[in-house]
C-alpha cells in the first residue's frame, strides 16, 4: 500500500470551515513531503518536524489544532512526547489537542501503548493517503466542529495582555520587548493568576531538560521581566514569595 495515491480523489473539502493547523512530525524526508503536501492540497495550514525536541518545541510555541505523530523519533519518540504533551494539558487546563500516531510497528502492544500515554488514534504504516485524510477529519470533528482547537491566543492580566499567537506583550498599550524565555515565564505567569508558582516548578516548565544543577538564571530573567514591565513606572506585578517562589498579582 503506498504512503500517497495521487491518483485517487478526495473528498471535496468545505472552504467555509476555519482553516484547520496541523502539525506533521516525522523524521522521514519523503514521508513528511508527501503528507505535507497532500494535507496542504486540501486546504489545510501544515508544519513539519523532524524530531521529538522540535515537535514539543512547536507545540509549546505556535499551538496546532491536531498533531500527526511518528512513534519511532530521534531525540524524544512519539510515546514520551504524547506524554508531555498530555501532562502539560492537564496541568496548565489547556483543550486537548488530538494526536494520530504514525507507527511501522503493528503489533497489539504497540498500538496499545501509544492508545495509553493518550494518542486519539494509529494508522499503520505504509497506509494510504486517503485513510489517513479521512481519520484527520473525524478526529477534527471529534473534538470542536467547525471551529480552531488552538489554545486561547491571548492572555490578560489587569493592564498586561500577551499574545501566544503573535508572541507579543504589552502593558497599558505599551508594547514590551522580551527574550523567546521572558516570553515563555510570563506567559506561564499569566496561565496561573494569583497562584503561588515555585522555584522547580518554573524551571521545570520553562527550562526542562536544558537546565542542569544549581543557577541564578530564573532570578536573572525575573528580573528582566520586572524591569521590561516597569519601565514606566507602573506597579509590580510579579512578586516574590520567599523561600518558596514567585507569584503574579498586584503589589
Amino acid at each position: 500500500m503506498s504512503i500517497i495515491n495521487p491518483n485517487a480523489p478526495s473528498p471535496a473539502r468545505d472552504r467555509t470551515e476555519p482553516v484547520a493547523k496541523l502539525l506533521v512530525v516525522e523524521d522521514e524526508p519523503s514521508i513528511s513531503g508527501f503528507v505535507r503536501r497532500g494535507l496542504m492540497f486540501e486546504g489545510y495550514d501544515v508544519e513539519v518536524a523532524e524530531n521529538g525536541r522540535l515537535a514539543l518545541e512547536s507545540i509549546r510555541d505556535r499551538p496546532a489544532d491536531l498533531v500527526i505523530l511518528d512513534l519511532m523519533l530521534p531525540e524524544v519518540d512519539g510515546i514520551e512526547v504524547t506524554r508531555r504533551v498530555r501532562a502539560v494539558e492537564a496541568t496548565e487546563n489547556l483543550p486537548r489537542v488530538p494526536i494520530l500516531m504514525l507507527t511501522a510497528r503493528d503489533s497489539v502492544a504497540d498500538r496499545v501503548a501509544g492508545l495509553e500515554v493518550g494518542a486519539d488514534d494509529y494508522l499503520v504504516k505504509p497506509f494510504d493517503f486517503d485513510e489517513l485524510l479521512a481519520r484527520v477529519r473525524a478526529l477534527l470533528r471529534r473534538t470542536q466542529p467547525g471551529t480552531s482547537q488552538r489554545a486561547p491566543e491571548l492572555l490578560t492580566f489587569h493592564d498586561l495582555e500577551l499574545d501566544l499567537s503573535s508572541r507579543t506583550v504589552t502593558r497599558g498599550g505599551r508594547p514590551i520587548e522580551l527574550t523567546a524565555r521572558e516570553f515563555d515565564l510570563l506567559a506561564l505567569f499569566l496561565r496561573h493568576p494569583n497562584q503561588v508558582l515555585t522555584r522547580t516548578m518554573l524551571m521545570e516548565r520553562v527550562w526542562g531538560e536544558d537546565f542542569y544543577g544549581e543557577s541564578n538564571v530564573l532570578e536573572v530573567v525575573i528580573g528582566n521581566v520586572r524591569r521590561s514591565l516597569e519601565s514606566t513606572d507602573q506597579p509590580r506585578l510579579i512578586q516574590t514569595v520567599r523561600g518558596i517562589g514567585y507569584v503574579l498579582r498586584p503589589t
